[in-house]
């Protein structure tokens, strides 16, 4: 007997996971989608080509404006909405490009929750309403030139000097750091690792631009230089001390990652679903294929068996029971799998697939640069090992 509430089989949701979204939800997911429709799709390919965003400052602002920026943070100014709804904003927003959302993800999930969750009150009033508006972009100095994966090994040292600090050392792959006003930087002391807020303007920083870049290319990443950096007292956020500060900053991001990557690769599977519908060979449409097919099946299985998982993490952060073996969880498996799913993608799209004229290559070279900040797949296994057996084995 045929349901009468049954709905329609949707391609792009086949298994419905719409129907577990409340309506609230579905509306940040919408103007974002929107929104990413009309100031980003259109132009993305472009700036990626080029290696340069068009006014990165007037799309920050207006980022800002859609409530976007440290959208999971409450007061000064930030939205304080869901894990959720932050996640459904990185997938929307990835789906137009790994570079937006990692713009997204740098002010929001790593400067302004440093200066939130660890900063004192004035740094809070001084910069957070500014960085929730986009009317101030802030990057997070933490990876090193030797030091990813390892960073308490990092070589930038922050020493007293009367009353202030003075910092020198260089960071590496700094996504904003060219165009950013503050710098949430880590350097060790003598007493540990600790974080300082800096202003880009200080005398003794710079950021020169890393060139020649084939992933996240429409997105700012950035080599910080810091030379005799003086600081006064206040600049050190007073409540990280040692790697729980930064390691707080990152389970943020990859909590966003975990959603974002999807976004990637909804993208990607949605144009190679178009394509494989239009593109004849022998007389018919490579649709109508089994092999085209079961890479179509298996694209969607894996990309709705993510999307579950971080729907799962996010009700889970939501109830304060998310921990980060289990965002570790989500970031290896979603990441990976979304780059496979582009690269089948890819495979489908033929020799178009390496066109920029359709997103599939743009966001299978973005991904391999997701699959290995934030974590790299070694280290987000070995978290998971250590989790599951109790044996550490990072040495």
């Amino acid at each position: 007997m045929t349901n009468p509430q049954l709905t329609r089989f949707d391609p792009h949701d086949p298994a419905g996971i719409d129907d577990l979204l409340s309506d609230d939800e579905k509306a940040v997911r919408d103007s974002v989608r929107e929104m990413c429709e009309r100031r980003i799709n259109p132009f993305v390919a472009d700036w990626f080509e080029r290696g340069e965003i068009d006014d990165i400052r007037g799309l920050a602002k207006e980022l800002g404006s859609l409530g976007v920026l440290g959208m999971h943070l409450d007061g000064y100014g930030c939205a304080g909405m869901s894990a959720v709804d932050y996640g459904l904003a990185c997938l929307e927003l990835e789906a137009a490009d790994s570079g937006i959302r990692s713009l997204v993800s740098v002010q929001g999930s790593l400067a302004m929750f440093a200066i939130w969750r660890w900063g004192r009150k004035a740094h809070k009033d001084e910069w957070l309403p500014k960085m929730a508006a986009g009317e101030v972009i802030g990057c997070f100095g933490l990876t090193e030139p030797d030091h990813g994966s390892d960073p308490g090994s990092m070589r930038t040292r922050a020493r007293r000097d009367g009353d202030d600090w003075v910092l020198d050392g260089r960071k590496m792959w700094i996504t904003n750091g060219s165009v950013a006003d503050v710098a949430v930087v880590w350097a060790q002391t003598g007493d540990g690792i600790r974080g300082f807020v800096v202003p880009t303007d200080t005398p003794g920083f710079s950021a020169p631009i890393i060139q020649h870049k084939q992933s996240l290319r429409a997105s700012v990443t950035s080599e910080l230089v810091l030379d005799d950096v003086r600081l006064p007292s206040t600049a050190l956020l007073p409540e990280a001390r040692g790697l729980k500060g930064p390691l707080s900053c990152l389970d943020e991001a990859r909590y966003g990652i975990v959603w974002g990557a999807l976004g990637a690769a909804r993208s990607s599977l949605d144009c190679a679903i178009a394509y494989a519908g239009e593109r004849t060979q022998f007389g018919r449409p490579i649709a109508a294929y089994q092999l085209t097919q079961a890479k179509l099946v298996d694209m969607s299985l894996e990309y709705i068996k993510g999307l579950l998982l971080a729907l799962h993490l996010g009700r889970r952060k939501d109830s304060g029971l998310a921990r980060p073996e289990q965002v570790s969880m989500g970031k290896l498996n979603n990441v990976r799998e979304s780059l496979d799913i582009c690269r089948a993608a890819r495979t489908i799209l033929g020799a178009n697939g390496v066109s920029l004229e359709y997103p599939v290559i743009r966001h299978m070279n973005n991904l391999e640069s997701v699959l290995t900040y934030e974590g790299t797949v070694e280290m987000h296994t070995l978290i998971l090992g250590q989790a599951i057996t109790g044996h550490p084995a990072f040495h």
